[in-house]
């Protein structure tokens, strides 16, 4: 959809770029630089100067070649016109370990260099391995898994295999907010950012893989933990050098690391500097959007490092770097100069407020013309404390002198969390009477889970969750569901929820992570290459799940239907459509495990239509006839002909719907039967504990 729109929107401009030999073949300008290498620390001497001569020209050929603010159209271009521009990146990542291991072995084996020669390549190799996390950075948000694996490998070449898991789950997710240490708050230095930054990555890294194999019921040293995988790129590393030169090779090897790592910081510091995610009335920080990152349009530099100033489109987008759009000043704030001309002004503290932050004030004027009074957002007390959003707020407006006090001892807000002093959770004793209290505490339940967690809140929080590929959407809204199936077990339990509003929340759980997980599975194949059918294909739930009805242990039943073609595409789409449902059926709360072969196959809507008139029993009629369309792929339409369909389908016979009537309340009364007896007991063997083989939250 967003493809969709912001090719519309460039075709209506005139303003796309086409994919196209010419257009591709400046990307490969980074390749430019490895014969340079090659030349330096094979010959030494003035060859040196030759890399560094490149690196230099960089600002000139900016100015000279201007700007380029066109952008390809992400709607009308195939993936297989971008060949060329993924094939100078694949290239990129094969060349430089050989590269790199050559310039080693001639640093610190082959013995034809002086010492200020092998600290000058040692320069080189710094400059050009910043190209490494840019490479790097664009694979590990690559779906295929062979991509990731390779970023991961040049991650390790220059020992931050870690980003792999910290950028994709931390900071992309929590960007331009208090949680994420790589957005540097306003009025905070490069050099105050950078230990907390370095530390942060790999320390919260590690409790992200260690949260996700404990909400599996897996240790943290289970095989699939991501630092296995780490340790042994990394010991590869180290012990290649080790091996090749001892301990003062290893010493020379971790600065020239830390050197890299430090120029990809001053990048990090520079994308997101001061811009802030407003936090929204129901606590939730806004959706990100062009505004969140800065941008600019330099040409070379955009050849030179894969589109990395077009940021902004690839926090909102996600998409492959010659499909990133350009955002101008109307939607993103711009730097005055390019990325590595910002870089170096970072490292001094003073000029760099001097110019960006008049930027960053000008930017909030246009983009948030509401806030008046920033310092709640810019208060340290907010990154350390950021649920706590509102009283900051209170206090930065009432009483600067206690804001003083919460920003140099932030611990103090978690006083306000005390039991005197807040009713959120109305304790015992907040009204005269136990039957008042009662009622109030039901009524907040009731409000929360059938009015403000609408399905499109439900969607929005599943949204929120990073995550790479299909499966992980699986594991993703499993675990999610799981959690909030438990919580609305306790209110039932409790009394806070009658049956009838806890299987309407039940219902929407199940609709929202069907529809996410489809969601994936849809990206995951646009994401092979294969050209889109016309149509497109509605994913329709029948059964407790239509009707609103869904208790713990509710059969999930399924119908595909298409219309359009080839019906290749749709059976192809379907079996993976198929596959991720019945995974997530496994170790879930709330939907009973699906067989293999357990559900429908895929129906053409003609079929689908003559199925509706020839149903196999009355009690096949009644639930087609509830049937609800909880997904489309492709067409948009598909979804309103289906649900004509089921309109049309009986034919307006008093007969038939007479008979639709008998078999409904037929149907009805035995699942009154059936469930009466099974809700209590469902309840309650999730209010002592989910059963062991279910991945808790």
């Amino acid at each position: 959809m967003e493809a969709h729109s912001a090719g519309a929107s460039i075709a209506a401009g005139g303003r796309a770029v086409e994919p196209s030999v010419a257009n591709a073949l400046p990307h490969f300008a980074p390749l430019l630089l490895f014969p340079l290498v090659v030349c330096a620390a094979m010959f030494g001497g003035w060859w040196i100067a030759g890399p560094f001569a490149f690196f230099m020209l960089a600002s000139p050929f900016d100015r000279l070649l201007g700007l380029e603010e066109r952008n390809m159209d992400p709607a009308t271009t195939r993936e297989s016109q971008l060949f060329l521009y993924n094939l100078s990146l694949w290239v990129w990542g094969a060349f430089w370990p050989a590269i790199f291991v050559f310039a080693l072995w001639q640093m610190l084996v082959g013995g034809r260099l002086s010492l200020w020669e092998v600290g000058l390549i040692a320069g080189i190799l710094v400059m050009v391995a910043q190209t490494v996390f840019v490479v790097g950075h664009e694979l590990v948000h690559r779906r295929a898994p062979w991509e990731r694996r390779l970023g991961e490998f040049l991650l390790a070449s220059v020992s931050y295999p870690h980003y792999a898991t910290e950028h994709v789950y931390i900071h992309h997710p929590r960007v331009c907010t208090p949680l994420d240490p790589g957005s540097a708050p306003k009025g905070v230095s490069f050099w105050e950012y950078l230990p907390r930054e370095v530390l942060s990555n790999i320390v919260g890294a590690w409790r992200f893989e260690r949260r996700r194999l404990t909400r599996r019921q897996l240790p943290p040293w289970h095989h699939t933990n991501a630092f296995w995988r780490y340790a042994v790129l990394i010991v590869f590393w180290y012990g290649l050098i080790f091996r090749w030169g001892g301990p003062w090779a290893l010493l020379l090897y971790l600065v020239l690391c830390g050197s890299v790592v430090f120029s990809m910081k001053m990048s990090n510091y520079v994308q997101h500097y001061g811009l802030r995610r407003i936090r929204m009335p129901n606590g939730r920080f806004e959706t990100v959007k062009p505004r969140h990152a800065w941008s600019a349009a330099y040409k070379f530099t955009n050849w030179l490092y894969y589109n990395m100033q077009r940021h902004a489109d690839h926090h909102t987008s996600n998409r492959r770097y010659p499909l990133l759009q350009h955002h101008g000043e109307a939607t993103s704030p711009q730097l005055p100069g390019s990325y590595m001309e910002m870089n170096g002004m970072a490292l001094f503290p003073k000029r760099w407020f001097e110019t960006i932050d008049p930027l960053l004030d000008r930017q909030r004027a246009r983009f948030y013309p509401e806030i008046d009074d920033w310092s709640a957002y810019d208060s340290r007390a907010f990154a350390a404390r950021p649920d706590a959003f509102d009283a900051i707020a209170e206090i930065h407006a009432a009483a600067p002198g206690l804001a003083e006090w919460i920003n140099r001892s932030p611990a103090l807000l978690d006083t306000l969390r005390e039991r005197e002093f807040t009713d959120l959770e109305l304790p015992e004793g907040f009204l005269s009477d136990a039957e008042s209290e009662a009622i109030a505490r039901s009524g907040l339940a009731r409000l929360y889970w059938t009015y403000e967690l609408s399905l499109s809140e439900m969607r929005a929080q599943l949204d929120d969750i990073p995550v790479q590929d299909a499966g992980e959407a699986v594991a993703a809204a499993r675990e999610w569901s799981n959690g909030k199936v438990f919580q609305i077990a306790v209110h039932t339990m409790r009394g806070s929820l009658s049956v009838s509003e806890a299987t309407t929340a039940l219902s929407r759980v199940g609709e929202a992570c069907i529809a996410t997980v489809l969601s994936a599975v849809e990206e995951d194949f646009a994401d092979r290459g294969v050209p889109r059918a016309s149509g497109g294909v509605a994913v329709a739930v029948l059964g407790p799940l239509a009707s609103g009805e869904a208790l713990p242990g509710a059969e999930l039943d399924v119908r595909f239907v298409y219309d359009g073609g080839p019906a290749r595409y749709y059976e192809a789409l379907c079996r993976r459509f198929r596959k991720a449902l019945r995974a997530l059926s496994r170790k879930n709360l709330l939907l009973a495990p699906v067989p293999r072969g357990g559900m429908e196959g895929l129906l053409s809507l003609a079929e689908f239509k003559e199925q509706l008139r020839n149903p196999g029993s009355d009690r096949e009629l009644a639930a087609l006839a509830r049937a609800r369309c909880v997904f489309v792929s492709g067409d948009d339409e598909i979804g309103a002909r289906f649900a004509q369909a089921l309109r049309d389908a009986p034919g307006g016979s008093a007969a038939r719907e007479m008979l639709m009537a008998e078999s409904r309340e037929a149907a009805a009364s035995e699942v009154i039967r059936d469930t009466a007896s099974r809700a209590a007991t469902d309840i309650a063997a999730l209010a002592d504990g989910p059963p062991r083989e279910v991945n808790g939250t």
